[in-house]
C-alpha cells in the first residue's frame, strides 16, 4: 500500500526553538531572516526520506521505511495550529512540542497541550537546548544516544534532574512522558527526545522517532489517495510578479494546473480555476525560499505549495480548498457545511472575535469550558459595528469583546472611547479567559459595594462597657461592630424596637472614618438620644432598615452568616410592632 508523507506541526512557547529546530533539519537560516527572529508567518518544508536516511545513518544503518518523508509546518504560535483544519479536525497527522530544558513548561506550552488533546493529535516532545546544561560537551549532528555516553557523570546528573522536573510538570497537565529510548508502549506514553537545535544533537533521534511512529501507528491514515485534491489554506499573500497567491497544504488527493477549485471564505465558497502551482524544492521553505519555486502541472498529497487562482476574493486563512467539477458539485455544498463555524450561542453573553475559523472555535471551546455564554461571534478584526452592538446590549458583564489574535480597526478604536465596554485581547486563549474572569469577579465586588452604598445595610453593634464619653448633644459612645458595617447618617434601632439615634460621625483615635466594618471598635457620635436613657452600656443596637429594601437584601446581595443573622434579628424586632413588616 502506497502511503503519503505525514504532516508534522511544530508547536511550543515563544523562543523555545521551533524555527531553529527546522532550520537545523533542513540546513537553512530562516530564523535569522525573520523580524526579531520570531516567526511571523506559517511555513511548510518537505523533508524527503533520503535526507532522513542520511541524517539518521548512525542509528538505522541500511534499514528503510515506507513513509516517503515528512512535511513539517512551522507556526508563529499555537494559535496557528488550530487554524489549520482538515475535515473539521487538525491538519497535522503528528506534532512536535518543543520545550526549553532550562525554562520548562510555560503558558503557551500549556495551551499547546490543551489544543493537542482537544484535536487528539499524536505528538512527541523535543526537549531543546541540552547544550546549555552545565558541562555538556556537544558535537555537531551527533545522535543523543551517542552523545549521552560522552558526558561526565555530574553533567548527566544535572541533565536528568532538569528532565525529570519537566516530566513532573507534564504529569501535572495529565501527560505521561518519558525518554523515547525507555518507552515500551508509545500509545500510552509520550516520547521525550533530548535535542540541541543549535548544535544538531538529537536531531537524528527526533527524525527517527517521528518517521517510526508514522509508519507504525498511522499507516492506514496515510494511505495515498488519487481522488480530487483536498487542502487547507495557510495564508493569503501578495507576491511580486504573481499578485495574490495562496500558501496551502494539500493533504489528500491530487491537484492539477487548470483544475476547478472551491476556496473557503466567510460566506459561500469561491469557485475558480488554478492558474499556477509553485512547489518549493525539498528542504526549502515555502514562506522564505532560498531557491526559485518549481512550477508543476500536477501535485500529489501531502505537499506544501503556493498557488495562483483566477479569483481569490474573500478567501481566509484556515479555510478549505477542494477540487470540484463546477459550482454545482456536491463537494461545494459539503465544503460550505465544513466551513460553517460551530459555536453554541445564547441570548445573553459576550462577543468573541478571532483571526480564523479554527482559532474562533478554540476560543469558543475554552469559553464554554469556563461557563461563559456567547451571544455573537465573528472572524476578522474588531470593527466599529462590534463596538456599537456590544455597547447597546445587556448588563456590564455582557458588554465585553474577547479577541483572539485580532486587531481593532481605527474606527472601532475611536468608537470604543465613547462607550463603557471591555475588550480582552491576547495571543493566548486561556489568558483571555483568565483576564475576563478576574475582571468579572472584581466587577461583582464593585457592584456589591455600590449596592451596599445605595441604602442602609444590615449591621449589629454593642455599646462597650465604660465607653460612654458624652451623654448627649451629641452622645458619644464606644462600640464594637458585631456584624455588617456602619456609616454616618444611618439611623439605629434598639433591641426593644425604640429609636436609638442617628450616627453623625465615626472616629478611631484622631481619625474620622467613612465606615466601620465587622470586628472593629470605634467611637460614634449619636444625634437624638441621651446615654443613660434611650441607650446604655452593653446595649445591642441595629441599623434601622428600609422595609422596601429587605427583599433585595435577602436575595441579590451576598450576605455573610453574621449579616444574615443581623437582618433576621432586625426583622424580628420590626415585626413586634408590624407583624407583616418586610414581607
Amino acid at each position: 500500500m502506497a502511503i503519503r508523507q505525514p504532516v508534522v506541526s511544530v508547536l511550543g512557547h515563544v523562543d523555545h526553538g521551533k524555527t531553529r529546530l527546522l532550520d537545523r533539519i533542513r540546513g537553512t537560516s530562516v530564523q535569522a531572516r525573520e523580524a526579531g527572529a520570531i516567526t511571523q508567518h506559517i511555513g511548510a518544508t518537505e523533508v524527503p526520506v533520503e535526507h532522513i536516511y542520511k541524517v539518521c545513518a548512525p542509528l538505522i544503518g541500511k534499514n528503510k521505511f515506507d513513509v516517503p518523508g515528512l512535511l513539517f509546518i512551522d507556526t508563529p504560535g499555537h494559535h496557528s495550529f488550530i487554524t489549520l483544519r482538515a475535515r473539521g479536525g487538525s491538519l497535522a497527522d503528528l506534532a512536535v512540542l518543543v520545550i526549553d530544558i532550562r525554562e520548562g513548561i510555560k503558558p503557551q506550552t500549556v495551551e499547546s497541550i490543551r489544543i493537542l488533546k482537544q484535536y487528539r493529535t499524536p505528538f512527541l516532545i523535543a526537549l531543546n537546548k541540552i547544550d546549555t546544561v552545565q558541562g555538556w560537551m556537544s558535537e555537531d549532528g551527533r545522535p543523543f544516544a551517542v552523545s549521552e555516553r560522552k558526558q561526565q557523570e555530574r553533567t548527566l546528573e544535572v541533565f536528568n534532574e532538569k528532565m525529570y522536573d519537566i516530566i513532573a510538570q507534564l504529569a501535572s497537565e495529565g501527560i505521561s512522558a518519558d525518554r523515547y529510548d525507555r518507552i515500551d508502549d508509545f500509545t500510552k506514553t509520550v516520547a521525550l527526545v533530548p535535542i540541541s537545535a543549535k548544535e544538531g544533537e538529537g536531531i537524528p533521534d527526533l527524525l527517527l522517532v517521528l518517521i517510526g511512529l508514522a509508519q507504525r501507528f498511522l499507516e492506514s491514515e496515510l494511505k495515498k489517495e488519487d481522488g480530487p485534491g483536498r487542502g487547507t489554506i495557510l495564508e493569503v499573500k501578495e507576491e511580486r510578479g504573481l499578485g495574490s497567491t495562496l500558501d496551502m497544504i494539500l493533504y489528500s488527493g491530487v491537484l492539477k494546473k487548470g483544475d476547478t477549485v472551491a476556496l473557503g471564505t466567510r460566506g459561500a465558497p469561491v469557485v475558480t480555476k488554478v492558474k499556477a502551482i509553485l512547489k518549493p524544492k525539498p528542504l526549502d521553505e515555502i514562506r522564505d525560499p532560498r531557491d526559485r519555486f518549481d512550477s508543476v502541472k500536477e501535485l500529489h498529497a501531502a505537499a506544501g505549495v503556493k498557488i495562483s487562482c483566477q479569483n481569490m476574493e474573500g478567501v481566509i486563512a484556515g479555510a478549505p480548498l477542494r477540487v470540484v467539477k463546477g459550482p454545482n458539485d456536491p463537494a461545494v455544498r459539503d465544503m460550505t457545511e465544513e466551513s460553517n463555524i460551530k459555536v453554541e450561542l445564547s441570548d445573553e453573553g459576550v462577543t468573541i472575535k478571532a483571526d480564523a475559523i479554527g482559532s474562533l472555535e478554540a476560543l469558543a471551546f475554552e469559553a464554554k469550558a469556563a461557563g461563559m455564554p456567547i451571544r455573537k461571534y465573528g472572524v476578522g478584526e474588531i470593527t466599529r459595528r462590534d463596538i456599537v452592538e456590544t455597547a447597546a446590549y445587556g448588563d456590564t458583564q455582557n458588554k465585553v469583546i474577547l479577541g483572539f489574535n485580532v486587531s481593532m480597526s481605527k474606527d472601532a478604536e475611536a468608537e470604543a472611547a465613547n462607550h463603557e465596554i471591555r475588550i480582552f485581547s491576547d495571543p493566548v486563549v486561556y489568558k483571555i479567559i483568565e483576564d475576563y474572569k478576574e475582571w468579572l469577579e472584581e466587577s461583582k465586588k464593585r457592584s456589591e459595594s455600590d449596592k451596599r452604598s445605595e441604602f442602609p445595610f444590615p449591621a449589629k453593634l454593642r455599646i462597650l462597657p465604660g465607653c460612654i464619653f458624652r451623654a448627649s448633644k451629641p452622645a458619644i459612645v464606644g462600640v464594637r461592630v458585631l456584624a455588617g458595617r456602619i456609616k454616618a447618617n444611618q439611623r439605629l434601632l434598639g433591641a426593644d424596637g425604640r429609636d436609638a439615634g442617628k450616627i453623625r460621625s465615626i472616629h478611631s483615635g484622631e481619625d474620622t472614618l467613612k465606615e466601620a466594618a465587622q470586628g472593629e471598635e470605634v467611637a460614634i457620635s449619636l444625634e437624638g438620644v441621651t446615654a443613660g436613657r434611650q441607650i446604655n452600656e452593653e446595649d445591642v443596637i441595629y441599623v434601622d432598615l428600609l422595609e422596601s429594601t429587605v427583599k433585595e437584601l435577602s436575595t441579590s446581595i451576598g450576605l455573610n452568616e453574621d449579616e444574615k443573622m443581623a437582618l433576621s434579628e432586625t426583622i424580628t424586632i420590626k415585626r413586634k410592632e408590624e407583624p407583616f413588616w418586610g414581607m
